[in-house]
């Protein structure tokens, strides 16, 4: 009798992986438009709300405060209660929150819809990469997780495209974007009813009927797209239907600092911190930035147009550099070009300098996204795989709420320069850690990672 990571092993990439990918990162990169549209419309809820500094850096920072929150019970929930529904229910909250959030009347209750819309959000960021990874082999794992990230540099995109062309239109133009931004979550949800439950959590939890009957009618697909029988599984792990003893959330949530997962939870955070700081002071205030330098607001959304541009090429050359470098060294590659882009920011003078470093810090932070969802995504075992991801996802938020402000803060002290020399300092430590206790996962099935 084989396992259901034996019998996923064998499969070649096919169109049922690659339906996968496309129905999971169609969320991500609703996810990424409605965290990217929050830069365009800052300059015009600031202008209509007569909105202080303050205010700006806490409407910026409240979808992450929702982030924080989904991010963190998704996880917990996804392995108690299966993958699948909290993916639902996480992407059905964003979509009704953003919705109603197009028809906020003040600061107060924009900043409540934010958040409450984050929390779908988190919720969605951080289930989906281990509910896919857990369906692919380790030959694929690293450039399918790693294009999955990619999907959010489309949702960035645009965001982009809608805040350079709605925007200006009316004083209300924001609210159109917000509405423009929920309505297709409504075709996806639909879409993403055709999805199974991940097999590997159904075997892992007891459920080895169904994981099996799942993984049954997966093979038969895939068969009959290959027009020829699939190769005899290879077994890859011992006892591999044998379900692990029920544990409840809080001993999951618990098991991440044991003996034998604290170092890596350790790594993991520091190194999701450290990103998420940058990638977010970057993103939410590139567009203001510029137009502190001169730049008018019209050329400032047309250049972010080409910043955010960057990130496609960005994230889809890692995802190829993961199963061919490893996700160790296509993080630390990509995290040192970020340190220089950042570096070459901060000493930047002329206008081309300025947007060309912006595009080259886009590509090289989005390159180390890329491996850090496919590196956190694997790192844990089945058992508190999600649990490791959201609570990783969650810790970092702290630094994607209190990037915004205290770029908000520090920018009026230290100048353009100073921010982007401090992005690079933080950047740095992040890069460090994954250097010198960071593991190779790249070829190894998920099942044997801890061994």
């Amino acid at each position: 009798m084989y396992s259901v990571s034996d019998r996923l092993e064998r499969l070649p990439f096919s169109s049922f992986h690659f339906r996968l990918l496309l129905i999971g990162g169609l969320g991500l990169a609703f996810e990424a438009l409605d965290a990217g549209i929050i830069a365009f419309i800052i300059p015009s809820l600031r202008v209509q709300w007569g909105l202080s500094t303050g205010q700006v850096g806490w409407i910026a920072s409240s979808t992450y405060v929702g982030f924080l929150v989904g991010a963190l019970f998704s996880g917990i929930l996804g392995d108690r209660y299966g993958r699948k529904k909290i993916m639902m229910w996480a992407l059905l909250l964003f979509c009704v929150a953003t919705f109603i959030n197009a028809f906020a009347r003040n600061y107060h209750e924009f900043y409540i819809l934010r958040m409450i819309a984050g929390i779908g959000m988190g919720a969605e960021g951080a289930i989906i990469a281990p509910y896919l990874a857990e369906f692919v082999s380790s030959k694929y794992r690293g450039r399918f997780t790693g294009a999955l990230a990619g999907f959010f540099s489309f949702g960035f995109v645009m965001s982009a495209l809608l805040g350079y062309f709605i925007v200006p239109l009316s004083d209300d133009g924001w609210r159109w974007i917000m509405i423009i931004a929920s309505v297709p979550v409504v075709f996806l949800l639909w879409w993403r009813k055709s999805l199974f439950e991940s097999p590997r959590w159904l075997e892992h939890s007891g459920q080895t009927a169904e994981a099996n009957r799942i993984c049954s009618i997966i093979e038969a697909e895939v068969e009959q797209k290959l027009g020829r029988p699939l190769p005899t599984p290879v077994a890859t792990r011992k006892a591999g239907s044998v379900a692990a003893e029920p544990q409840g959330s809080m001993a999951k949530l618990a098991s991440l600092f044991n003996k034998t997962y604290l170092g890596t939870t350790m790594l993991v955070w520091v190194f999701w911190i450290t990103v998420l700081f940058c990638y977010y002071a970057f993103l939410v205030w590139i567009p203001s930035l510029l137009v502190e330098r001169g730049f008018t607001i019209t050329k400032s959304f047309s250049y972010t147009i080409l910043i955010y541009l960057s990130q496609i090429p960005g994230y889809f050359s890692a995802a190829y550099f993961n199963d061919k470098i490893g996700r160790k060294y296509t993080i630390l590659i990509y995290m040192l070009l970020s340190c220089l882009s950042a570096l070459g920011l901060a000493l930047a003078t002329g206008e081309q300098q300025i947007i060309m470093l912006s595009m080259l810090l886009s590509f090289g932070m989005n390159g180390v996204i890329a491996g850090q969802y496919t590196y956190t995504a694997e790192i844990y075992p089945t058992s508190i795989r999600a649990t490791g991801m959201g609570a990783a996802s969650a810790f970092a938020r702290i630094g994607s709420i209190a990037s915004p402000t205290i770029v908000g803060v520090a920018y009026p002290v230290l100048g353009f320069a100073g921010v982007f020399a401090m992005m690079t300092a933080i950047l740095l430590v992040g890069g460090l850690g994954i250097l010198f206790f960071g593991k190779n996962t790249r070829g190894v099935v998920l099942e044997e990672i801890n061994q």
